[in-house]
Formats: C-alpha cells, structure tokens, sequence
C-alpha cells in the first residue's frame, strides 16, 4: 500500500469541488435559514405592499387632476366639458374623466391605460401639442372613443345612467320618445348622445352621426 493512501492523501478519493449553481436552481433550493411559514409570511407581506402601490398609482392616473395635467385636454376638452351638466349640476353630481373614459373592472381598465399611452405619445411628440394640431386629429381621436364605447355597450354611461331606473314620465316628450325607440332598435347610449360632454369634431360625416 503506498504512503498516500496510509495517511489518507489519496487524491481520488477527495471531494469534488461543488458546482456553482445556476440562479434558477439556487431560486429553487429549500432555504436552510428560514422556515416555510416566514417565507410564505414574507411573500404574502411584499406581494401586498407591491399591489397596493401599483393599486394607489394607477387610481393617481384616474383623478381629474392627473388628466388636465396635460395642457392638450386641460385647454381643449376640459373647457368644453365645464360647459355641461357633466361638470356641474344642480344636485352637484360630478363626471370626472375617468367616470366616462376608463373601464372601473380591473382587466378593461388595463387595457385602456395601455392603449392611453398612444395619447401621451401623442403630446410626447407634439401631434396634438397645440389647438391647431389637435383640432386636426379631433375627429379620428373621437372616433376611436366613439368605437370604444359601441362595442362595450356604453358600459360607463351605464355605471351611471340605467334604462331600467329611468323614469319615462319625468322626461321630456321627445327624450321619452328616443329612449323607447333606442330599446326597440337595440341603441346604444353613444349613438345618440356624441357630443353630450364635449363639442361634436368638425368634420363629422353622416356615418357618424348614426
């Protein structure tokens, strides 16, 4: 037997060195320090903390200040909007822009703040940096709104205002007309009411106006 392995220096015998393991492996593992139940305690605490500052963010984005921040619908829309009982009534019931504009369930509501970004893009960029440019893409911006709202069944008019609730006899002769006619034809609310909070685009054509 050699002397290596009498004093137990047989190199075959050494161990291994240990591989390094990839993150993905290591993210695996069972942690040796820490139990189960704190790293679900943990999780369950961060995961909160993270949903209600994505939560308190995105209601930020909903309030009426955040959408005149922009001098495009500050200068433009919301001006026209003042002008109408959306703005001010006589029970002091108030629309702000996300009442009309912004799904309240959470999918929708994320897939309109996606397809707003064009908008901020839009003023990024200047396309609607003055009134002149955004008089110019009045009319399509409308159009994309009016889309919106035809294929969800005016769902936001609706959080509101319900056929079901309205009560015929306190409308005048020709709102109690239209809304019984709208039933029948199976209208929705956006196409009559374009322009019931904003100034109708110039431009308009009679398709439009269905």
């Amino acid at each position: 037997m050699s002397d290596d392995i009498k004093n137990g220096n047989d190199t075959t015998l050494a161990a291994a060195p240990e591989k390094k393991l990839s993150w993905c492996k290591r993210l695996r593992r069972p942690s040796a320090k820490y139990s189960v139940l704190t790293l679900l305690v943990l999780g369950f605490v961060v995961g909160a903390l993270c949903w209600a500052g994505f939560n308190t963010a995105l209601e930020a984005t909903n309030t009426e200040a955040f959408c005149i921040s922009c001098h495009e619908m500050r200068d433009n829309v919301y001006v026209e909007l003042k002008e109408t009982i959306h703005y001010s009534s006589r029970t002091g019931v108030h629309a702000v822009c996300a009442d009309c504009h912004v799904p309240k369930a959470l999918g929708p509501k994320l897939i309109r703040k996606v397809k707003a970004a064009n908008e901020v893009w839009g003023m990024l960029t200047g396309t609607i940096g003055t009134r002149e440019k955004f008089q110019a893409k009045r009319l399509e911006l409308a159009r994309n709104e009016w889309a919106r709202m035809k294929a969800n069944d005016s769902h936001e008019c609706r959080n509101c205002h319900t056929q079901e609730r309205m009560n015929p006899e306190m409308q005048k002769t020709r709102s109690r007309k239209m809304h019984a006619l709208g039933v029948k034809d199976g209208s929705t609310c956006i196409d009559c009411h374009k322009g019931i909070a904003h100034h109708k685009p110039e431009g308009m054509t009679e398709e439009d106006e269905k």
